[in-house]
């Protein structure tokens, strides 16, 4: 085995691992937000409400606050 093949299977296992990390993450957000713990829907327009008097994305509570 020289170092071209040995340098094709790494690329390889790395594809395949890098598709499994981005499909546990995107299985994380439509489970996270399916069972109502956050909602990734309403950062979409953060970019576009950016002006200091437009309403915040998530209030923040006096207890997270404190945190």
């Amino acid at each position: 085995m020289d170092i071209a093949q040995l340098q094709g299977y790494a690329y390889f296992a790395l594809v395949v691992f890098m598709v499994v990390i981005l499909y546990s993450y995107i299985y994380h957000l439509y489970s996270s937000e399916k069972k109502g713990i956050k909602d990734f829907e309403k950062y979409g327009n953060i970019a576009l409400n950016d002006e200091i008097d437009d309403a915040p994305v998530e209030e923040i509570s006096k207890d997270e606050k404190n945190k």
